[in-house]
């Protein structure tokens, strides 16, 4: 499914939250929607799946219109056939794990095969055998498999998941996102994934689309966003940034603490150490400027460092 979102804009008393967006989503894309807490993205995910409405503007999935301030259109959204993956899992206590699945299935009165639709997805998410257990019965990552088969029990169009990560703790969240992507690539569905954690956008995402202050940054596959960010705003908000002047940075690992022909000397001090266990973290103090550098070797507090960068790998704003 497509989602094509023209000239949106979202505004709660009088503050303009979302400004006249205008964002595509390709069919069986994962998208994410990233960037820092304020910026508006889970009010376009919110949007998209019809829990919000928009001011302004126009929604379409493929070639049907299910909100249009100017035709007069708001499809609700059950009749979007769009799945919800939400941040607390938003189980039912009382229900067993296969009940919550079929819940969706049983609101629609759309109970033919029923079992076997519900073990397929349970199936699917390695839960079957956890089908008579009951939510505080299960773990984290499991409480969060439920919540994506009951999300993709109704076969939607679309999948939206609106932080499902930030509950888990890391090596989880590791395992999740591995497991989400899969998921959502043998459904063939459409997703749409809103994170902070930029780690979990470069990780999982056909196409990543950064926000700030309810408008595009910039949208792109990972390697560009992180290669050749269009502005400062996506160079500092993705991944980490060494900044020569006010428009001119490098990535850490592009830097060498090796001589290379062609490239120039920086003269640095070493502020601080971090060891992180395949290697160090260097804080150098460039002229003023707080530089990190990973080093194979440890360095003591005020040792003077040499570091080389090429031209070519400069960006310049």
């Amino acid at each position: 499914m497509i989602i094509d979102m023209k000239n949106i804009s979202k505004s709660y008393d009088n503050v303009e939250v979302i400004k006249n967006l205008n964002l595509r989503i390709e069919d069986r894309e994962f998208t994410t929607l990233l960037g820092p807490s304020g910026c508006g993205k889970t009010t376009i995910l919110r949007m998209i799946a019809g829990l919000e409405t928009p001011s302004s503007g126009e929604i379409c999935f493929d070639d049907t219109c299910v909100y249009s301030d100017e035709k007069k259109i708001n499809i609700p959204p059950e009749k979007r056939n769009i799945g919800f993956v939400f941040q607390d899992f938003a189980l039912w206590p009382h229900l067993t794990v296969f009940e919550n699945v079929a819940f969706g299935l049983r609101a629609r009165r759309d109970k033919k095969n029923l079992e076997k639709r519900v073990m397929d997805v349970l199936d699917a998410v390695r839960l079957s055998e956890f089908r008579d257990r009951y939510p505080s019965q299960l773990s984290g990552g499991q409480q969060q498999r439920v919540g994506f088969a009951r999300a993709s029990v109704t076969r939607p169009d679309c999948i939206l998941f609106d932080e499902p990560l930030s509950a888990l703790d890391a090596i989880l969240r590791d395992e999740m996102r591995m497991e989400i992507k899969r998921l959502t690539s043998d459904l063939g569905v459409t997703a749409v994934f809103v994170t902070h954690d930029q780690m979990e956008a470069m990780s999982m995402s056909d196409r990543i689309v950064v926000l700030n202050k309810g408008a595009v940054e910039q949208q792109g596959k990972p390697e560009e966003i992180y290669q050749k960010p269009a502005t400062v705003f996506t160079a500092k908000f993705i991944g980490k940034s060494n900044w020569l002047e006010k428009n001119e940075m490098f990535r850490p690992e592009t830097a060498s603490l090796v001589k290379k022909e062609g490239c120039k000397e920086y003269h640095t001090i070493v502020d601080g150490v971090q060891f992180m266990g395949e290697n160090y973290q260097l804080y150098l103090n460039a002229g003023g400027k707080q530089w990190m550098i990973e080093s194979p070797c440890r360095y003591d507090i005020g040792a003077s460092v040499s570091v080389y960068i090429n031209e070519d790998n400069i960006v310049t704003f």
